[in-house]
């Protein structure tokens, strides 16, 4: 059986629509932008693809897996391996002013993106981040207000968190992301508890391998950003995979100012955009 693909990334009563969806687009999917989004299977079953564009979700939170008895664990998947493929990520929104200049800057441009959005920002914008949905961008959890003092003394804190904001998120899209980003990144976060505790309950983490630097503390401006990018996009170590950090939330309007321009750069240097998911590889 494969992925369950919806042309609005429609999340209920949309199976028949969504198989000859998929059926009737599938010799144009490379060739084309993926106007869609695919729900995984209840025994996940269906997740392995090889389109780095199409974000994937559940169509169900994971207190609803344990009360029907059905697995939490991602199975195996073979990471995408397919030409430069840059993946634009943004944390900490959605807001009601940065965020919508950057899927109004992303549309114009053709492109798809990830945004790692917090439950409380997803409570305060939920117009936003339908949105960022609708528009068939990846949308990921990134806790729910980003305060390191409730995520990484315990892991049980951390899972508390990223569960609070699935909730929230479910609620307002009806869907919940497979994929998340630990508020200030793995590296000095978390202990060896970590990594299973977040596998057994299905979530796949991703840092980056290349940073915008747009939440320095000495206020650079857009021609940093753009400058740092495309410095950290000329070496063998990204020739694959760019995973690149950006910022989409209130006080990050330089952001929205340099991404015309990276957006330009990274295209003239070959690469294609995808979005986050469980098949995304790792940045290093």
């Amino acid at each position: 059986m494969g992925l369950l693909l919806f042309g609005g990334c429609a999340s209920n009563g949309g199976d028949q629509a969504a198989s000859s969806s998929s059926s009737s687009s599938s010799g144009a999917a490379e060739e084309e932008p993926a106007f869609s989004c695919a729900l995984a299977s209840d025994n996940f079953s269906n997740l392995q693809q090889s389109d780095p564009r199409t974000p994937i979700y559940d169509n169900k939170t994971l207190a609803m897996r344990r009360q029907q008895g059905l697995p939490t664990t991602l199975p195996e998947l073979k990471p995408y391996r397919e030409g430069r493929v840059a993946y634009l990520t943004f944390d900490d929104g959605p807001d009601d002013k940065n965020t919508p200049a950057i899927l109004d800057i992303l549309k114009e441009n053709g492109v798809t993106a990830t945004f790692y959005v917090t439950g409380q920002h997803a409570e305060l914008h939920p117009d936003v981040l339908k949105r960022i949905f609708a528009e068939h961008h990846a949308i990921g959890n990134h806790s729910y207000d980003h305060k390191y003092e409730k995520l990484y003394p315990s892991v049980q804190g951390f899972l508390a968190e990223m569960e609070k904001t699935d909730d929230i998120i479910y609620g307002i899209l009806g869907v919940r992301p497979l994929i998340l980003r630990a508020p200030g990144g793995v590296i000095g976060n978390f202990t060896s508890a970590y990594a299973p505790a977040l596998k057994a309950n299905g979530y796949v983490e991703h840092d980056w391998n290349i940073s915008s630097a747009d939440a320095a503390p000495n206020h650079p401006v857009a021609q940093d950003f753009i400058d740092n990018i495309d410095n950290q996009t000329n070496g063998a170590a990204v020739q694959h995979t760019a995973i690149i950090l950006m910022h989409s939330s209130e006080g990050h309007e330089e952001t929205v100012k340099a991404l015309p321009e990276i957006i330009r750069i990274l295209k003239a240097k070959g690469y294609t955009f995808g979005v986050i998911t469980p098949m995304t590889p790792q940045p290093w």
